[in-house]
């Protein structure tokens, strides 16, 4: 029985033992300070008082022992009680240092609910980040990557975790089952083909351990998308078939930017979707348009299942289910 309740003991934190052996001391000592001098230390508390004090070697100097034995027992508990005090600190100190570090390096899981997933650390993640970030309703992003040393972003709202997006341990730091969204970008470090693999491969991860998250999934390769959409992502961003559309608009246009000015627009959350009202089923586009207009809302379209109409005709009928598409 005593030998498992010292091995009980050695598996506890250091910091633990060290904080138990210490207090062990300062009733020990102060209890007998008490039996030693009861006149000078009427009541254990009272010793025990004084065991702490001048263990910590701060010394009030309300109680002070007179007779040889207790001077001598003051001796000990100086000698005793403050190297057990400066270790507690001091490797309460380092462990805080520590998880500092552990923290920084992405070492330390995630705790939360509604967070962002981001893997992938790239010029479109860092912009990103640092418009999520400067919003007002700010919300906790964790960010995954493999090739940082170091959490990059200097902001209490990202949490980074150093691993690949792929590997099952990564994945469950991240507190997937309580994440709002997550959002995997592609390697361009890579062939394409490869990045879209990887892309995929981390997706069937993130499923496999939690289907019911959202995920979106930048894809390189058109032919990946199909795959992409089989493994279960729930959206595909085509970010090569973006980067052609920026490229024949400058083509054609007369230089004045007009599609990098609507997307600087977007990109400060002016775009928005929501349910049609249950009143304006039936009604059509213009009747409902000019009614959020006086609401100071422009309707651009809408979405009907998985097909995006914008523009229609003004006689254009509006329907159950309908998530219309609006511009402030």
């Amino acid at each position: 029985m005593p030998n498992r309740v010292y091995i009980s003991f050695l598996r506890l934190p250091l910091l633990v033992r060290i904080l138990m052996i210490a207090l062990l001391v300062f009733l020990s000592f102060g209890i007998s300070i008490h039996f030693l001098e009861p006149d000078t230390f009427p009541t254990i508390f009272d010793g025990i008082w004084w065991a702490i004090i001048t263990a910590s070697t701060v010394g009030y100097g309300d109680y002070v022992p007179h007779s040889f034995l207790g001077r001598l027992t003051a001796l000990i508990l100086i000698l005793f009680g403050v190297a057990f005090v400066s270790s507690y600190f001091g490797t309460l100190a380092a462990a805080a240092v520590t998880k500092q570090d552990a923290l920084h390096e992405g070492k330390i899981p995630f705790k939360g609910s509604g967070h962002i997933i981001i893997i992938g650390w790239n010029e479109r993640s860092k912009e990103l980040i640092h418009h999520l970030t400067n919003i007002n309703n700010q919300q906790m992003i964790v960010l995954i990557d493999e090739s940082l040393e170091a959490n990059p972003v200097k902001s209490r709202f990202v949490h980074f975790i150093q691993g690949k997006g792929h590997v099952d341990n990564t994945i469950m730091k991240s507190d997937i089952e309580n994440a709002e969204k997550v959002l995997i970008t592609a390697d361009r470090g890579n062939d394409e083909l490869q990045a879209d693999m990887n892309s995929i491969l981390t997706l069937l991860t993130i499923k496999g351990l939690c289907a019911q998250v959202k995920c979106i999934v930048e894809i390189l390769t058109a032919e990946q998308v199909v795959n992409a959409r089989r493994a279960g992502a729930d959206e595909v961003i085509q970010s090569n078939k973006l980067t052609s559309v920026f490229m024949i608009n400058s083509l054609h246009s007369k230089g004045d930017g007009l599609l990098l000015n609507v997307i600087h627009q977007l990109q400060e959350n002016r775009f928005s979707s929501y349910p049609i009202h249950q009143a304006n089923v039936g009604r059509n586009f213009r009747e409902v348009g000019l009614d959020l207009m006086n609401e100071g809302l422009l309707l651009i379209g809408l979405r009907r299942g998985d097909e995006t109409i914008l523009n229609p005709p003004h006689s254009f009928e509006m329907e159950e289910n309908d998530q219309l598409l609006t511009f402030k």
